[in-house]
């Protein structure tokens, strides 16, 4: 059951991403799109229908469908692409690649240039010989680049031309500092999509609260199941939902406690949000989590390093205590022949290194090599809070951590480990199979983050180092303990 509410989770996100991202740039038709980008789910789910989970899937019927379908679904996206439609911001460096040996002259005639003469002019004086010397100017549909050398300091250089195009045209445009694939750094005129759009109320409180009593609902009809209870017996007295509630309130105050880190620190730098929004859902967890929306773009990495850190650190140092004390008043039970990662009842920890090591610290002698942990509702509560962590710091695109990797290296570096992240948690859901969903959720993610305004100055030491540490977390977290470390714990 819960195999199949992934798959329909797994598909409806797919289509909304689909719908979002790329419904916009093609003509091929969505639902093809969705086929194929769902094709290796499809065929890991009729394999296991079929022979069963105790049969493993060939490597080469479980790999070769990542290796294919994102050929056959480029090929379709780029055999019905369509223009960009107006307004559209210039965000990622691989069209400008495409693009980069157009000229002026190759635009089309019937699109009027983002800027008159006049104003090209008024543009080039912007450019300073000993900071930025311009080469030349090319022109896309609402979108203005200017090439030339940078002589300065990356946030030195940005600032200086940054304040020179708002004297000269004030808020018309925002103003992008990139480098494209070869390393040589750009500047890009966009229109400033807050001048042309009435701003919407980010402040919708009644929203949010309602969102969270619902959310509140569903999690605690799911803490009733998890802590034992039959649902029918909790809707002929309610009385026991109560007992539903440790898990709910723990799962919400990890999940709430990570979107409000983001949001405080968003307003904190200015940066226009919504509220934190929770999603019920009435099966499964309760609750698909949290999001908070980002409604104007990152001044630089540091910004966009610190926002994105937030969230999980503050939802890390809340998960820990909570997971500690969950475990110490759980109960451990024989080891079962075939758990995975959702076994609450039985859980085996050693699939993972830290959470081996917590289980080590709140069970002591009780846990042994053979036993597993019936996890108690704050526990489950708090080890979905710990893998959530850990997918949020996956370094993929818009997650956390593709945010973090692309302030710490820059969104070239940022794609490649992004890649690397994508494979190696596949290989992964061959030795536990669990992952395998999460690790498409990661394959059908966008690979490339949106830039920051300044998308060159680089990070200080310290947040590299924080970036470090993070990855760090994440790696004890979806890494198996060694076995030199289970050795040593009697585990």
């Amino acid at each position: 059951m819960i195999v199949w509410l992934l798959l329909v989770l797994l598909g409806a996100v797919t289509y909304l991403i689909l719908q979002h991202w790329v419904a916009y740039r093609t003509r091929t038709p969505i639902w093809i799109l969705w086929l194929v980008l769902m094709t290796p789910a499809i065929i890991w789910l009729g394999w296991l229908v079929v022979y069963g989970e105790n049969a493993p899937i060939p490597p080469i019927l479980a790999i070769a469908p990542f290796a294919v379908c994102p050929i056959i679904y480029w090929f379709l996206v780029q055999w019905g692409r369509r223009p960009l439609p107006r307004g559209e911001v210039v965000e990622t460096q691989v069209e400008e690649e495409e693009s980069e040996s157009a000229s002026e002259s190759e635009l089309p005639e019937t699109e009027p240039r983002p800027l008159t003469q006049e104003e090209e002019n008024q543009l080039r004086d912007c450019f300073s010989w000993t900071v930025y010397p311009l080469h030349g100017i090319d022109y896309r549909p609402q979108a203005v680049i200017c090439r030339g050398q940078l002589r300065a300091a990356p946030d030195v250089a940005y600032h200086k031309i940054e304040t020179k195009i708002h004297e000269c045209f004030g808020d018309r445009f925002l103003v992008v500092l990139q480098e494209d694939f070869k390393g040589k750094p750009f500047f890009v005129l966009v229109p400033n999509p807050q001048r042309q759009t009435e701003r919407d109320d980010l402040s919708r409180p009644a929203i949010a609260l309602a969102l969270a009593a619902i959310t509140l609902f569903t999690t605690t009809v799911m803490g009733t199941q998890i802590a034992g209870l039959a649902i029918e017996n909790v809707f002929v007295n309610p009385v026991l939902l109560i007992d539903g509630l440790p898990y709910a309130i723990a799962l919400m105050a990890i999940l709430g406690i990570h979107e409000s880190a983001h949001y405080l620190c968003a307003r904190y730098y200015q940066i226009e949000v919504t509220l934190p929004y929770f999603i019920p859902f009435p099966a499964f967890l309760g609750t698909f989590g949290a999001f908070i929306q980002m409604r104007s773009p990152m001044p630089n990495r540091k910004v966009l390093f610190d926002i994105s850190l937030a969230g999980p650190v503050a939802g890390f140092v809340l998960t820990v205590p909570l997971l500690i004390w969950g475990l110490q008043n759980s109960t451990v039970v024989d080891l079962p022949e075939d758990g995975g990662l959702l076994t609450i009842e039985a859980l085996n920890p050693r699939f993972s290194f830290l959470l081996t090591i917590l289980s080590k610290i709140a069970l002591g002698s009780q846990l042994t090599a053979q036993g597993a942990i019936a996890l108690h509702p704050v526990a489950v509560a708090a080890y979905i809070g710990l893998i959530a962590t850990a997918f949020n710091l996956m370094p993929v695109g818009q997650l956390d951590g593709g945010h973090l990797v692309h302030a710490m290296f820059g969104q070239r570096t940022a794609v490649m480990v992004g890649q690397f992240a994508r494979f190696s948690l596949l290989a992964l859901s061959f030795l536990y199979r669990d992952w395998f969903f999460l690790a498409l959720f990661l394959f059908i993610m966008p690979i490339l983050d949106n830039p920051a305004l300044n998308d060159l100055s680089e990070l200080d030491d310290r947040r590299d180092f924080c970036g470090l540490v993070a990855i760090v977390v994440l790696l004890s977290i979806v890494l198996p303990a060694p076995s030199f470390v289970t050795q040593w714990l009697n585990l």
